[in-house]
Formats: structure tokens, sequence, C-alpha cells
């Protein structure tokens, strides 16, 4: 992927595909003081950058009955490549794991999951915990969402 240096138009273009990817050109275009086929050109050009990696639709987790966040802190005792590939491939097929990182300090690994409720999360805690050998899991569930956006935020980018 080439690395493209970003102007005003290309990050104001981000900024608003970035709140609806669904937006048809003419508007994007007109929004961003750009016509329809130079605006097009800037986001084939930001897609084979890899700037854009992908359009996604956002669904409402209370819609499709998976409202309960609950953050997994997890630490091992193993620190091996091969016990990270076990680890990696039980978390992914798991579905309700929705968000998977390696973390620094304490906690080895940080999962995010969405289940119905408490009663849902106890099979998945036993699905991750049938094949993996962990030192510790602690669970924490989210009492409100407060925020929560999947814009990141465009004034550091170059």
């Amino acid at each position: 992927m080439a690395k493209i240096k970003l102007d005003a138009i290309d990050r104001k273009i981000l900024e608003l595909m970035q709140l609806d990817a669904g937006r048809q050109i003419a508007e994007l275009a007109s929004e961003v003081g750009l016509s329809q086929t130079p605006c097009w050109r800037r986001i084939q050009r930001l897609k084979e950058a890899g700037v854009i990696t992908r359009n996604v639709m956002l669904v409402d987790p209370q819609k499709v009955n998976v409202g309960v966040t609950v953050f997994v802190a997890v630490r091992t005792s193993t620190h091996t490549q091969a016990w990270f590939d076990r680890f990696k491939a039980v978390v992914d097929v798991i579905p309700e794991i929705v968000e998977f990182y390696r973390m620094s300090g304490e906690i080895d690994y940080l999962l995010r999951v969405v289940v119905p409720d408490i009663a849902a999360y106890d099979k998945v805690y036993k699905r991750l915990i049938a094949d993996t050998e962990l030192f510790d899991v602690s669970s924490s569930f989210a009492m409100e969402e407060i925020k929560f956006t999947t814009a990141l935020p465009l004034s550091y980018a170059q």
C-alpha cells in the first residue's frame, strides 16, 4: 500500500465518511467543495493507499439482543508463540468477542465481549477457558455506555 499525504479535503472526506459511509458522492463532493469525479478519485486513492480499509454498517446492539458489554482482562503465565497461537485461535471462533488487544502492564490481553446477559457471558467464559491455559481472568460489566464512536480523530493525519 502506498503512503500518501493527506490534505484538508482528504481529511474532510474521511471525517464525513466516518460518520456515514453510505453518503452519496454528489452530496459528499458538495460538502467538501469538489465536483463528483475528483471526489470519487480521491476516495479511490484513499482506498488504494489503505487509508480507507473497508465500508461497514453499524448495528444497534440493543436491537440485535447483545446490549451487555463485558471487558475481560486476561493474564497468562505462558508467553510462547505456540500458546498465543492457540489462544488467538480460540478467540477467533467466539463471535461474541468483538475486540482483542495485547496490552502492556499487568494485563496481558483485553477482550471486549457483547452478549445479551450474564448467562450468555458465562457460556463465552467457559468456551474461552476450556481450551486455553490462563493464569487469571477478570470480567467487568459495563453499566452504561457514555461514549462510543468508530470515528478516528483526523487532526494527527499527515
